[in-house]
């Protein structure tokens, strides 16, 4: 019991400040080297504004095209049950909110428990069928790389991770807890550089074409990439 109480001391002491350190460090270093690249300055007139036409490209790339949805329906479908899931687990869960509260002084109000345990199964469903159809998918299965993989695992550990410790699957509680705290670290500290970045980069994408479309032309013609 000792040995697990002290590991639950480290991981949400020194371990959880460490991952903290990198993750905040390595976003705001990613988004700068991207800021740093700078843009040429648009001497034309402008016809809309920017701040409109970033909006409307952000709100309407966030929904799959009808066509889209007809070609690969598993894809669009899974994927935004595994994102839902994903995101209601770590955002709506009050203890978790309690923790970001904790760091940032700012809070929402959560879901109920029962909620929240459902969209994390349902996440963890999700995440393995999109898995096992990367694998019997030919041409999937060919372009992936490690990183791919890597990414897949840290993105579930914590939803696995986080399970066992609110159902109390096995005790020590302690050593439960804590692993599901250290799998949350080992999402932090890989987020910044690989893949997972997308999550914030997307947006960046989205405001800078939707601004400069949305400066050219009053009722852009959005071109998808």
């Amino acid at each position: 019991m000792s040995n697990s109480m002290d590991f639950l001391l480290w991981v949400k002491g020194p371990a959880f400040e460490i991952a903290l350190f990198i993750f905040v460090a390595g976003i705001v270093i990613r988004v700068l080297e991207i800021l740093l690249l700078g843009r040429k300055t648009d001497l034309s007139e402008a016809r809309s504004s920017e701040i409109m036409g970033a909006i409307r490209t952000i709100l309407n790339r966030s929904i799959p095209e009808p066509g889209l949805l007809k070609k690969a329906p598993f894809t669009i479908v899974v994927g935004y049950l595994w994102h839902l899931g994903w995101f209601i687990s770590f955002l709506l869960f009050i203890p978790h909110i309690e923790v970001i509260k904790s760091l940032t002084g700012i809070s929402w109000p959560g879901l109920p428990n029962q909620f929240v345990d459902a969209a994390a199964v349902i996440a963890m469903v999700s995440l393995l069928a999109m898995l096992i159809y990367r694998f019997n998918h030919p041409v999937l299965r060919f372009i992936s790389t490690r990183e791919d993989y890597l990414v897949w695992l840290v993105t579930f550990l914590p939803l696995l991770s986080g399970y066992f410790a609110f159902h109390h699957t096995f005790e020590p509680y302690a050593l439960l807890l804590g692993l599901h705290i250290l799998s949350v670290e080992l999402f932090l500290v890989v987020f910044p550089f690989t893949k997972l970045m997308h999550a914030i980069t997307v947006f960046m994408a989205r405001w800078y074409n939707g601004a400069m479309l949305g400066r050219k032309q009053p009722d852009h013609t959005e071109v998808q990439s």
